[in-house]
């Protein structure tokens, strides 16, 4: 009887450890790659053009972020969730379905972008109508991923991204003679597009975004919470950028970008982070509900420490010479924000392991609530910051919040998985069987 107890424990152990393995090698290699292209088109476009129309391409990158955030949170973190340990035949009717959602919201978003641009006008306007253009390409591209990791296949993601990223290279060539904002955004979303265009030869599968009714109201019990979860995070990113516009210059947004991009790979990991550590966390979840704590601390405490030592080494060890080659006029004023800047990533990427755990439980209630408050903290810090200091204070109010929201984080994790109790438990006590499928709300 003793060593059958142990059995199970062994195999999580070994087998089971190496599988995962695998699985977060080909997320990490998928993740560095999209964060290298990430960091290469900022510092290009900060490079080529200063940092005025930086600031303008900025706030389209950040207005794509929150329509990002709109597509995951209706289409593919429900399936990261529900189909991560499913059947072939169930994750493709759940990818087709899910994909074909991404796209509906690529073609509403961008029509919002579209009329938003053409009213606006100048070159902000412009930037926004190029952004039109391209979002469906885009979305799609990013469900392809998800799609890939629920079912365990980080080499395709990994490969989808590197066509994007081959693809990239002649886009921003010609973006370059052209020397617009308006030439980079497009340069940057339709090689975006090209990859979403592979991603269909890889699955085999046809979006289907007819059925983006169905899978809304399927899914409704988590996509609404993880909606407004994702929104009110990217949504704050992208307030606080619109109100240091209006408070210190477009200029200012472009010297706080500036300095996010220098810490481009972390920020580009917190994006996608979800592609690998909640599939993740589900399985770890199914196998040993006990080790899901030990799981997210590992997950947000490495990734902390990391985010800590690239930004150290950028403060102490990257010459002013060095800096100005790489980024041109935009390194004089970003520079003075490298640190702010790190603690802000350090926060968030602690927060990221706690998110983790709470989407793996199902708890979307918790992470909803935990979201909600750190977007306020984020908002109010930011532009407080702002009023008081221009660029420097918000980036000081930005550290202060994601340092803080963290703690928010990491306490309902605490309370989820006090309160979660695995499918036909008749008490608490048993909360170490293995389940077939993560708790639903």
């Amino acid at each position: 009887m003793a060593n059958h107890r142990r059995a199970p424990r062994s195999i999580f152990r070994s087998g089971a450890v190496r599988a995962m393995a695998g699985r977060l090698s080909w997320g990490l290699g998928d993740q560095a790659v999209s964060s290298l292209t990430n960091f290469a088109v900022g510092l290009y476009v900060a490079r080529s053009l200063g940092t005025f129309a930086f600031g303008i391409f900025s706030l389209a990158w950040v207005t794509y972020g929150v329509v990002l955030n709109v597509s995951r949170g209706l289409a593919t973190d429900p399936l990261m969730v529900r189909f991560s340990a499913v059947p072939e035949d169930r994750w493709r009717t759940g990818v087709a379905s899910a994909s074909g959602t991404a796209i509906g919201v690529g073609f509403a978003t961008g029509l919002v972008s579209l009329v938003g641009g053409l009213a606006t006008g100048g070159p902000l306007g412009s930037a926004f109508v190029a952004l039109a253009v391209v979002l469906p390409g885009l979305l799609l591209q990013d469900a392809w991923r998800f799609a890939f990791f629920a079912r365990g296949q980080g080499k395709r993601a990994f490969v989808n991204d590197c066509v994007w990223g081959v693809a990239l290279l002649p886009a921003l060539y010609i973006a370059a003679q052209i020397h617009t904002v308006v030439a980079f955004v497009l340069a940057w979303g339709l090689s975006g597009a090209v990859a979403a265009l592979y991603g269909w030869f890889q699955t085999g599968i046809l979006p289907h975004p007819r059925e983006m009714v169905g899978w809304l109201r399927t899914q409704r019990d988590l996509s609404v919470r993880y909606l407004v979860e994702n929104v009110s995070n990217s949504g704050a990113s992208q307030l606080r950028a619109y109100g240091l516009g209006a408070i210190a210059g477009i200029t200012a947004v472009g010297a706080v970008r500036g300095a996010e991009q220098l810490l481009g790979p972390f920020l580009a990991l917190l994006m996608g982070l979800s592609l690998v550590t909640v599939a993740e966390g589900a399985r770890v979840l199914q196998r040993a509900p006990h080790r899901l704590k030990h799981f997210c601390m590992i997950l947000g405490g490495g990734q902390a420490g990391a985010a800590l030592c690239w930004g150290l080494g950028l403060l102490f060890l990257v010459p002013d010479r060095a800096g100005r080659w790489v980024m041109g006029s935009v390194w004089d004023s970003s520079s003075p924000l490298i640190l702010p800047v790190t603690l802000a990533v350090v926060g968030a990427s602690f927060a990221t392991g706690a998110a983790a755990g709470l989407r793996a439980l199902g708890a979307a209630k918790r992470s909803l609530r935990s979201q909600l408050v750190a977007s306020l903290f984020y908002v109010t810090f930011g532009i407080a910051g702002a009023f008081l200091g221009g660029a420097a204070g918000s980036a000081w109010g930005v550290a202060t919040a994601t340092l803080s929201g963290s703690v928010v984080w990491w306490f309902q994790l605490r309370l989820g998985l006090r309160d979660y109790v695995p499918p036909g438990a008749d008490e608490p006590t048993v909360v170490f069987e293995p389940i077939k499928e993560p708790i639903k709300e």
